[in-house]
């Protein structure tokens, strides 16, 4: 008797051992049950937005990153590492094809299409060791096509994809105060994400079916443009005839013309004090990324026949500055700056 139960006790001990051993590179969670986290693409975006994510949860995961510029990753694994509290949880993979191997959980922060092509399905791609037990959140904004391309292929593989492109700038990422626009296969997808999602930003949206996330993204940047360069003109106008660019700004934001752009974002230096203009344009959203989502909202105008005459200007505009060697590293708000030196 006494031997038949040491016997299912070893048994119950290997199970749980088992169930605690990641299936993909034998690694043991905590009890706590937290998975390895990996995070690809540590830009502008990306890097506060994985720290918040590292940072979010008081029982640190494994946390794998990868990104072409290693200063940025050595950085991150010499802020993160030398707490004795993390120490070790860190780790800088070779490719993105090291951190689906040892990674559970994934997140995907990248510039455009081409990258997050690249990434998943490139040589040494995530798309090389994924399978049934992987959770993957694309935070890019790409092309709704790119989006539901890599959703099918991963679901093909059993992971669970996840598009959750954000809006709040570099600001919301320091912060963790982004809106995530999310689009999953289900409602269940989604709420698995959500947690990871909630230690990066505040709002967490569910748009639907995947795809969706970057249809609200492309829809809502598409506005953002417009009204940018409409502020920049309005703020210019009143500049060159002798309004004071503040009270002009206060009228404005307790006005009918009142928008994200001239309240929170006002292109005008000196107007706000945290604002990308008042530090000469640096930081922010860059001039290539806004003329990127352009093109992105145009082109999907163009494939469903839809009308978008003020985008499409606004398309052009941005294409220019980003395409000028003196603005093509600066904030989308310096389309200010670029229609006060034209109009000399």
């Amino acid at each position: 008797m006494i031997a038949s139960f040491l016997a299912r006790s070893s048994q119950s001990k290997a199970r749980v051992a088992t169930k605690l051993a990641s299936p993909i590179t034998g690694l043991r969670f905590k009890s706590t049950g937290m998975k390895p986290i990996g995070f690809v693409g540590l830009g502008n975006m990306g890097l506060p937005m994985a720290t918040n994510l590292f940072n979010g949860f008081k029982d640190k995961a494994d946390f794998i990153i990868y990104d072409i510029n290693q200063t940025t990753t050595s950085n991150f694994l010499k802020d993160h590492n030398t707490d004795p509290n993390n120490r070790d949880k860190v780790k800088v993979a070779k490719s993105p094809l090291e951190v689906a191997q040892e990674a559970t959980v994934i997140v995907t922060m990248l510039p455009a299409s081409q990258h997050v092509e690249g990434v998943y399905f490139g040589k040494d791609g995530l798309f090389g060791a994924l399978g049934e037990k992987h959770l993957v959140v694309d935070a890019s904004t790409i092309d709704q096509s790119m989006a539901t391309r890599v959703a099918k292929a991963l679901q093909e593989k059993g992971a669970k994809a996840i598009d959750a492109p954000v809006s709040g700038g570099t600001g919301g990422a320091q912060a963790g105060t982004l809106t995530f626009m999310v689009g999953s296969n289900s409602n269940a997808d989604f709420e698995l994400a959500k947690p990871y999602l909630e230690k990066m930003g505040k709002n967490i949206v569910y748009c639907g079916t995947n795809g969706n996330g970057q249809v609200a993204k492309i829809c809502n940047n598409m506005l953002l443009g417009i009204s940018m360069i409409a502020t920049s003109e309005t703020m210019n106008l009143g500049v060159r005839m002798g309004m004071d660019p503040k009270l002009l700004a206060g009228i404005l934001n307790t006005s009918s013309g009142r928008c994200w752009s001239s309240e929170v974002y006002n292109p005008c230096p000196g107007v706000q004090e945290n604002s990308a203009a008042t530090r000469g344009y640096t930081g922010g959203f860059g001039m290539p990324l806004m003329a990127k989502d352009l093109r992105l909202a145009v082109n999907a105008a163009v494939d469903t026949k839809t009308t978008v005459m003020l985008g499409a200007m606004a398309q052009q505009l941005y294409n220019q500055m980003a395409a000028n060697k003196d603005y093509e590293n600066l904030d989308f708000s310096a389309a200010y700056k670029w229609l006060s030196e034209n109009s000399k």
